[in-house]
């Protein structure tokens, strides 16, 4: 026994396990201080319900002082919003309760569904919009002649909550500059410590052996995997990007600096994680079939090296003129090794190692000219419409059902049960996964009930003063408060901590009565069975379908790449800025499906169809300049042209790539055309390799479109279905 306690209280004060101690009991406090003051305030201006206030600190306290600005923004936003909305469809349909039920439901789907598509905290106003209809509606449901003023109750009760929780964060909290920016230094560090993985492993490469360590070579044409380190490596890496840009939007709330150039730092972030995806298995078919591009490697190894020790200090994002010109000096000494270049497989490593070289010049622009000209690039954010539209219809559905069930049975806190699904269903619209979080939320709020009543029955009774009752509220929400964040727990505790606070129903002059706490208890569970029920067993979520949607996706993307007129082309940076949205949210669905399904394989392929875009617009770059007659011209059309049937005969595609790549480099050329055919030449072999290394994930009947037991769990993206 005596074990744990000397494991508890001997914390190295260094330690990471110390930091998360100290940072959490911080948050903690501060919340528990917000609740203390928003609701002796409430109590002090006589609003009708209080223990609002509390729930409004409860949602919008975060550890990071620009997300709860952005947070407290958007929940005013949504809380206006929704409660004008909710005036006007009890005045539209006063008289006709199913037709107002109806059009509520509309409301809430609507509110999910726009939740789903927006980003950060916008996504927000979008969750009160729909929610804050019924909040507003329940009190006036008997007279709904007082909707307008309950609609100005829950105004009240929300902005002084978000007041008392921004006052007390933002004196409380140290808000510095510098962390962003050296979130920003460790993530450009690590990309190429990454990069230099490989190039290290390719380097000394002379004969058609592997990298030591990694696993035996596959069928001829596939993919190999890589070691598992570097899977790791690349995993924690694109989670480390996948925070910072949430954080960069937070700090921009918060910091007038960060806020100023903010757009370089999106860039920036962008930049990295296509340099990362730029690193996939294909680089070790290259370095295979290319024994004579070790100089390239080296090279670039050598430069790796030395933006490592270049930027080891702190301020080198303030003074990049160092590193910039390693960049410029390592691009001339490539072009040298280019124009030496006869073969198409040099050019290929050439080439690029250039595009590495080259977005690593613009990302170190991006950090440290965050307002400068280059930055021009605007990348639209993704829109995943498929999962939009059923998070809507569960929004829709569930508050329908709980319409009805309390109009039908007339059970007496039934509102309770309609508010807490609306809210629930509203909040879980942000989740990644919607159905999976709804189990956690579901779980969590049902501990709430206990709670409550623990808190009614030892605690409640014996508070003789305002102290006693702000200590017996926080200890109640303690649990749920230091859970919030948890990666595990998080979504329970939030649930447990928010809906807690709506069951305790402290108001100015409490009247104890068992039998209307009771009801709501009752109703409060009853809403979490509901949730169950719609969002795992009515609509559960099918994450296949969503993630061979987006592998659809990446491969439309593609055609309509290839078919681009070359005026027209796109700027790789806003196609690849796109793609890579699709990317990230395709990891994220693929690490819940839960058939048998070649996730390795997918993950590479999905960034290897992100080097084809890459290869395609430096293609279309390179053909003016080559000087092709019309019969290369043509070829290269057919070629182009043979994208349309990416999904119906990947392996087609291929061969035409090849064809056209044969033929243009049949002939010779010198000076600059010369060097454009070789260009040329490399572009169409690697697209072709790539496409004929994994033709199951551009197949319309690769293994992810199809039912997991049609063809068996071994169908790899490798395998061509036509075959």
């Amino acid at each position: 026994m005596r074990n744990p306690f000397r494991q508890l209280f001997s914390f190295d004060r260094n330690s990471v396990r110390w930091r998360n101690f100290v940072s959490t009991a911080a948050f903690t406090a501060r919340v528990f201080l917000s609740i203390g003051i928003a609701l002796f305030l409430a109590f002090m201006i006589q609003l009708e319900s209080p223990m609002s206030t509390v729930t409004t600190v409860l949602i919008v306290a975060n550890p990071t002082v620009g997300a709860l600005v952005s947070k407290s923004v958007w929940r005013m936003t949504g809380t206006v919003i929704g409660a004008a909305l909710s005036t006007a469809v009890m005045a539209m349909f006063v008289q006709s309760a199913v037709l107002y039920f109806m059009a509520l439901s509309a409301f809430v789907g609507l509110a999910c569904m726009t939740a789903t598509c927006l980003r950060y905290f916008r996504a927000y106003a979008a969750v009160l919009t729909g929610y804050t209809i019924i909040i507003v509606a329940v009190p006036a449901f008997a007279h709904p002649e007082n909707i307008f003023l309950s609609a100005m109750m829950r105004v009240s009760d929300v902005a002084l909550g978000i007041v008392v929780t921004a006052a007390v964060f933002m004196v409380t909290s140290p808000r510095r500059r510098q962390g962003t920016m050296d979130a920003l230094s460790g993530a450009f560090r690590e990309t190429i410590r990454h990069a230099l993985v490989f190039h290290e492993g390719l380097m000394n490469r002379s004969d058609a052996q592997d990298v030591p360590g990694s696993e035996p070579v596959g069928t001829e044409g596939a993919f190999r995997s890589l070691p598992q380190t570097i899977y790791d490596g690349r995993q924690r890496l694109l989670g480390q990007l996948a925070r910072l840009g949430p954080a960069i939007e937070y700090a921009a709330t918060d910091n007038p600096d960060i806020h100023a150039g903010v757009r370089g730092y999106r860039l920036a972030v962008s930049r990295m994680t296509g340099l990362v995806a730029s690193y996939h298995p294909y680089w070790r078919n290259l370095g295979v079939a290319n024994p004579l591009s070790a100089p390239v490697h080296r090279e670039i190894r050598d430069t790796l090296t030395q933006l490592l020790a270049l930027t080891e200090t702190t301020g080198w994002i303030e003074r990049p003129q160092g590193v910039l010109a390693c960049l410029e000096e390592s691009l001339g000494r490539l072009e040298v090794l280019e124009r030496a270049a006869t073969s198409p497989a040099v050019q290929a490593s050439v080439d690029n190692v250039r595009d590495i070289l080259l977005q690593l010049r613009e990302t170190v622009l991006d950090l440290s000219s965050p307002r400068g000209p280059h930055v021009r690039v605007r990348v639209l954010p993704y829109l995943e419409w498929m999962s939009a539209i059923y998070n809507g219809l569960r929004g829709m559905l569930i508050a329908f059902l709980a319409c009805m069930i309390w109009y039908i049975t007339y059970f007496p806190t039934g509102p309770m049960m309609i508010m807490y699904v609306v809210a629930a269903s509203s909040l879980l619209s942000t989740a990644p996964s919607a159905a999976r979080a709804s189990l956690p939320m579901a779980i969590g709020t049902a501990l709430s009930v206990p709670a409550c009543w623990l808190c009614h029955i030892a605690a409640l009774p014996r508070v003789d003063g305002y102290p006693m009752l702000w200590l017996s509220v926080c200890a109640c929400m303690l649990p749920g408060v230091w859970l919030q964040f948890h990666p595990r727990y998080g979504v329970g505790a939030f649930g447990y901590t928010v809906f807690l606070a709506m069951q305790l129903m402290i108001t100015n002059s409490m009247v104890p009565d068992d039998i209307t706490l009771i009801n709501t208890w009752l109703a409060i569970l009853m809403g979490c069975a509901l949730l169950g029920l719609v969002f795992r067993v009515i609509m559960p979520a099918d994450q296949r379908l969503y993630a061979s949607r987006l592998v659809i996706s990446l491969g439309r993307a593609l055609q309509s790449l290839s078919a681009r007129p070359a005026g027209k082309v796109p700027s790789w940076m806003a196609w690849e800025g796109t793609q890579i949205q699709k990317v990230s949210i395709l990891l994220m669905r693929l690490s819940l499906v839960a058939s048998p399904i070649d996730r390795q394989g997918y993950v590479d392929g999905a960034f290897a169809a992100l080097s084809l875009g890459r290869l395609l617009i430096r293609l279309r770059q390179a053909v003016e300049p080559a000087g092709l007659s019309a019969h290369e011209r043509e070829a290269l059309d057919v070629a182009l042209a043979s994208f349309r049937s990416l999904r119906r005969n990947p392996v087609g595609t291929a061969a035409s790539l090849m064809a056209a790549a044969g033929l243009i480099g049949a002939s010779e050329a010198s000076g600059m055309e010369g060097l454009y055919r070789v260009r040329l030449v490399s572009c169409l072999e690697q697209s072709a390799h790539i496409i004929d290394s994994i033709p199951g994930f551009f197949h319309a009947d690769g293994p992810l479109h199809l039912w997991y037991d049609e063809r068996g769990p071994a169908t790899l993206v490798a395998v061509n279905p036509a075959r």
